[in-house]
């Protein structure tokens, strides 16, 4: 009992220290320099630095850290996050790990934003003197590429203490979805109640962008409770979850082929501004069909004209290739065929064909053929029986049932004639019995 009791003390001391000292991690990040407009730098433009981060802040004081020889002392920031949106534990991975989180910090400078929806929330005027102050804007995505963060802090001019003022989240950097389904794009943020940029409201705003082009799918003014432009069908947020815990999650609720895209998700205070974007991929395999099926009879040695279509698939990306499975079990790999070009269907899904003229001269007595469709969305194969009559080379099995075969029609044969022979025997005895008796009637 006494040594159950000292282990529980003894976890329990552990877990403690580990709360108050090893949430948080140490951040290494690459601080990247303002450019300087006209002429030519030839420095480097960006410096390694540092985030020490904490839940608390007095759980740190910047005089007692020393900085790593390969890092500037002014590239050590002190970070107090009490939400503990940095203290993630997939941005701190375990040592002696290779995988390490991402993480970019740029300078930023606070300015009325010049979009529509946001404008609202800087019209009251609001003391300069807390935007005079050293911004910094950080990027960071954890180290198994799972969740992406955007993290705007304040420090005091002059000072190395930031407090975080703003962070957006998304943990659903890629997303792969069939069509037709529902799909949740996750985005969710924390502002600073002590500070006065969280006053006056906040704005949402989801944008599309797929190979340069980009278009507005969904703006909410927080301010006033308002959508005020949705330009997908069927795109939506919960508004009660937005305002109760800053979720402002995209809602679509069916999945279509042009909704394959990046989307980025921003999130405005006055003055500030935060954004991550995450991927979405539409991802449906291929439905298959072989014509024609089932394969006629065909003589070994003739050539059979066989075609698979794929269809209902998205994206592109589709490998289409033919196999033979013998009657021995062995598979034959026949190639991709003659290829078709890719044709949309009106729900944007694509088509593809592949023509196959098979040889049969080598497949043997019988088998298999089938056409298999690699795709992102999984793998597809359709098949067909194939029998070929003339073989030049019968195997032992069936040189065995032509022999028994053989026998059997020669015995059958045999037996028949046996029967004859008897008959006429009898006939002949009868006749000469007859002829005989005839005699002795004649002749007395």
């Amino acid at each position: 009992f006494f040594l159950l009791c000292t282990l529980v003390k003894i976890a329990t001391l552990l877990f403690v220290y580990g709360s108050a000292h090893g949430s948080c991690p140490v951040l290494e990040c690459w601080f990247m320099k303002e450019k300087v407009s006209g002429g030519l730098s030839g420095g480097p433009n960006q410096d390694k630095s540092l985030l020490y981060v904490h839940k608390h802040a007095d759980s740190h004081r910047a005089e007692s850290h020393d900085a790593p020889l390969e890092v500037n002392p002014d590239r050590l920031y002190f970070v107090t996050d009490p939400a503990a949106t940095l203290c993630h534990r997939s941005l701190n991975p375990r040592r002696g790990s290779s995988n390490k989180p991402m993480c970019e910090i740029n300078p930023l400078h606070p300015q009325p934003s010049t979009l529509e929806l946001a404008v609202p929330l800087t019209e009251p005027a609001l003391s300069p003197i807390y935007l005079h102050a050293d911004w910094l804007s950080t990027a960071l995505q954890s180290f198994d590429k799972t969740m992406s963060i955007s993290a705007i802090t304040r420090a005091p001019t002059g000072t190395k203490e930031h407090d975080v003022i703003l962070t957006l989240t998304t943990k659903t950097v890629l997303v792969q979805s069939r069509l037709g389904a529902p799909v949740l794009l996750d985005c969710s943020f924390w502002a600073d109640p002590s500070s006065p940029l969280t006053g006056t409201g906040f704005a949402v705003e989801w944008r599309y962008q797929f190979r340069g082009d980009g278009r507005l799918v969904l703006a909410y003014d927080g301010k006033s409770d308002r959508l005020s432009h949705t330009g997908e069908e069927g795109a939506t947020l919960d508004f009660e979850a937005l305002h109760g815990r800053g979720n402002a999650s995209l809602i679509l609720q069916e999945a279509k082929v042009h909704h394959s895209g990046i989307y980025i998700c921003s999130v405005y205070l006055p003055y500030l501004q935060a954004q991550v974007a995450m991927e979405l991929q539409v991802v449906e395999p291929p439905s298959l069909s072989i014509h024609p099926s089932p394969l006629p009879l065909t003589a070994q040695g003739q050539t059979i004209n066989i075609q698979c279509e794929a269809s209902g698939f998205a994206p592109l990306s589709l490998d289409l290739h033919w196999e033979f499975k013998g009657a021995d079990g062995n598979t034959k790999v026949l190639g991709s065929g003659s290829l078709s070009s890719h044709r949309q269907l009106w729900d944007g899904t694509y088509t593809q064909s592949s023509r196959l003229e098979l040889d049969t001269a080598d497949l043997g007595r019988a088998g298999e053929v089938a056409c298999v469709g690699v795709h992102p969305g999984g793998t597809r194969r359709v098949s067909v029986e194939i029998n070929l009559i003339g073989f030049s080379s019968p195997s032992i099995e069936d040189s065995m049932a032509m022999v028994g075969v053989a026998l059997v029609l020669y015995g059958l044969i045999k037996l028949v004639s046996w029967s004859f022979s008897g008959s006429g025997n009898n006939k002949t005895s009868i006749m000469w019995n007859g002829g005989k008796e005839k005699w002795r009637f004649l002749c007395g």
